[in-house]
């Protein structure tokens, strides 16, 4: 068992893949030549081909738009956006045609297309490198977002997205590309799509976390160590895993969510209107959630303000854990 990185195990997964199955086709721009921008893709070219893996134009409208055509031909498309925000000439062709193609079609054209971006903040980028748009495709029906926050998580939820037979939007949190290192079997396995895990049990308080900021909160309870946390890794945002949270917070009777994405209208929101609509009356403390401000993220050093780190973390916690039923 090899102890890998997550920027690894996402290049071994899309490796192992390809050589089984001809039908996945990756596509992007300079995910051949140079391997990605983070170098994700580094040597699949030279291995599989430029038909198999192709440096397109710079046009994420195009990428798309070609992914879905590949998809409708009887191909497995994995296009990559190079950031997350460069995505939004795309979108039109993601919300438009690529959500929608199963239900318009009634069921005639499934689309097995799964869109890599790297995705939020933390590595001092330019503007439109940072952004943390879940929402964004999470509002959309028709769509998957999955958000790994580990290279064993990275490699089985990658293999359950490529099986999917529908539209899977996989966020990769770049700042953990190189982050730490995992042991994660070389062989295949899945990790279900739609399923949150339990990284910690707890009695006190439940946190729900994904992507960058399961380690934050990982730092956080380790400045809070009189509190019992039950930490909740998401994984995915839609669909998320509703019974996993409801359950928790009728344990604990406080719930915090934490996600680096600016706070109004922001997946934390539906997430604590979920747990009040179905474990009001076990709560002890009112909902809360620490998130990005209401503002675009700044460049270089103004990004450390912007971020959710361990320390505002651990101070929403004992904040909520002051309150008295």
């Amino acid at each position: 068992m090899a102890t890998i990185n997550l920027l690894q195990a996402i290049n071994q997964t899309l490796q192992q893949q390809m050589a089984k199955d001809n039908k996945i086709i990756l596509l992007g721009e300079d995910i051949g030549t140079e391997g990605g921008v983070f170098r994700v893709t580094a040597g699949l070219q030279k291995q599989f081909g430029k038909d198999r893996v192709i440096d397109t134009p710079i046009s994420e409208a195009a990428i798309i738009g070609s992914a879905i055509g590949m998809a409708v031909g009887g191909l497995k498309p994995i296009p990559e956006i190079q950031f997350s925000g460069f995505m939004f000439s795309g979108y039109n062709q993601i919300v438009t045609h690529l959500a929608r193609l199963r239900n318009r079609s009634r069921g005639k054209y499934n689309l097995p297309v799964v869109i890599r971006m790297p995705y939020g903040g933390g590595i001092r980028a330019l503007e439109h490198h940072s952004e943390s748009l879940e929402v964004l495709f999470a509002h959309i029906p028709g769509l998957k977002l999955v958000i790994p926050s580990t290279p064993y998580d990275a490699k089985g939820l990658l293999i359950s997205a490529i099986k999917d037979p529908d539209p899977v939007i996989f966020f990769e949190p770049k700042r953990l590309y190189r982050a730490f290192r995992q042991e994660v079997p070389e062989e295949e396995y899945e990790i279900p799509i739609g399923k949150a895990n339990i990284l910690k049990k707890g009695n006190d308080i439940t946190v729900v976390a994904w992507g960058a900021m399961v380690r934050e909160v990982e730092k956080a309870s380790k400045l809070v160590p009189e509190v019992d946390i039950e930490l909740i890794d998401l994984r995915t945002i839609s669909p998320f895993d509703e019974e996993t949270i409801i359950n928790s917070v009728k344990k604990t009777g406080r719930f915090l969510v934490a996600h680096e994405a600016v706070e109004s209208f922001g997946p934390g929101a539906e997430l604590i209107a979920t747990v009040t609509n179905n474990a009001f009356y076990y709560l002890a403390a009112p909902p809360t959630r620490v998130t990005g401000y209401d503002v675009t993220v700044p460049l270089a050093r103004g990004e450390n303000y912007f971020m959710v780190d361990d320390k505002k973390i651990a101070y929403a916690i004992k904040n909520l854990m002051k309150v008295r039923p």
